[in-house]
């Protein structure tokens, strides 16, 4: 066990796309449990894209990091010490321990793993929060019929090459969008979508979706927004569904972009589009997570994860995702594990 506890707290709030200055590591004293509570080593750190709303003082569905405090993040952690029934020294569980080596916790607020059923990481990953998302996302949100046209943006991260993955499971043609030709070729040849394109050498987004998807748009899960969800809600099909999980074309603009206002289409089309949170669906958790085990098990769905070692580099990956250059799961192995 280190002698002190390494924080990376938020320094300052990002104007536009964050900078490393807008992050500060510090070294504290090691917490100590009280009674009831567990003392946790953190192994494996996910860094997300909702993490950079939590970044600004703006009103959202969650309360944003104050100036000083530990950066939020999905965590998996080994427990150092045990003040509770039901956890001993060594057990392996996952929680939201945020960006520090060391943290106090609630058993209310972990779940156990096995690590006997899947690597640990995956708990961050296609068995963690962007696994569920995609879940519930997509069948709940979206009810996707075999035969149907399921286009993916920001395909090839945690989030959307699962999705895709479960469409193709449940019958449908998928097409996926992502930011480089590696990338299109990992969803097709690897993730086994029917189609991919690269929107950065894309000057027609329309055109390519009418290529590519014959016959409409039937379910759009979009993560990315901007130009390409323009052009995606005018090749819609009646009664398309539209999950809106992310937009992260927004998240670093300085001043709004400015674009079509596409609410017509949802007359024309009689269109249904929602906003989508995991944590609404967190008294079906066990449902979805069985699931997508049994998927991952049985072959049917394949994950990837993009590593960076060290907890000091938590905010250049962090950094590193929001530019795109992670493939599936952005994840920091911290120091030790």
């Amino acid at each position: 066990m280190h002698l002190t506890n390494l924080q990376i707290q938020l320094a300052a709030r990002p104007i536009g796309f964050p900078k490393l200055t807008d992050f500060q590591a510090v070294e504290t004293a090691n917490p100590v449990p009280a009674e009831g509570e567990l003392l946790l080593e953190t192994l494996w750190l996910s860094v997300d894209p909702y993490m950079r709303g939590r970044m600004s003082d703006a009103k959202s569905y969650a309360e944003p990091v104050k100036l000083g405090e530990v950066m939020v993040g999905g965590t998996v952690n080994r427990v150092v010490e045990s003040k509770a029934d039901g956890f001993k020294a060594g057990d392996i569980v996952a929680g939201f321990s945020g960006w520090q080596r060391y943290a106090i916790a609630n058993p209310k607020q972990l779940r156990k793993l096995d690590p006997t059923l899947a690597p640990i990481s995956t708990a961050l990953g296609v068995v963690g929060m962007p696994g569920l998302t995609a879940y519930f996302g997509l069948l709940d949100v979206c009810d996707p019929k075999a035969g149907e046209t399921v286009v993916v943006s920001g395909a090839a991260g945690a989030v959307g090459s699962i999705v895709g993955q479960i469409a193709k499971i449940k019958g449908c043609r998928v097409v996926g969008i992502a930011g480089t030709n590696d990338k299109v070729k990992w969803l097709v040849e690897e993730m086994g979508f029917d189609a991919a394109y690269n929107y950065k050498d894309t000057p027609n987004h329309l055109a390519k979706l009418r290529q590519l998807c014959p016959n409409g748009i039937d379910v759009y899960f979009d993560n990315v927004g901007g130009v390409i969800t323009d052009a995606a809600m005018i090749h819609m099909n009646v009664h398309a569904r539209v999950a809106i999980c992310g937009q992260i074309s927004q998240y670093n603009l300085e001043q709004p972009e400015m674009g079509p206002r596409m609410l017509g289409m949802l007359i024309v089309k009689r269109a249904k589009v929602q906003g989508l949170l995991v944590t609404d669906y967190m008294a079906r958790w066990g449902e979805g997570t069985k699931e997508l085990g049994g998927w991952l098990k049985s072959g049917k769905l394949k994950y990837e994860e993009t590593i960076v070692d060290g907890l000091e580099k938590a905010p250049e990956a962090f950094l590193a995702m929001l530019r795109g250059e992670n493939t599936g799961k952005m994840l920091v192995r911290v120091e030790g594990n």
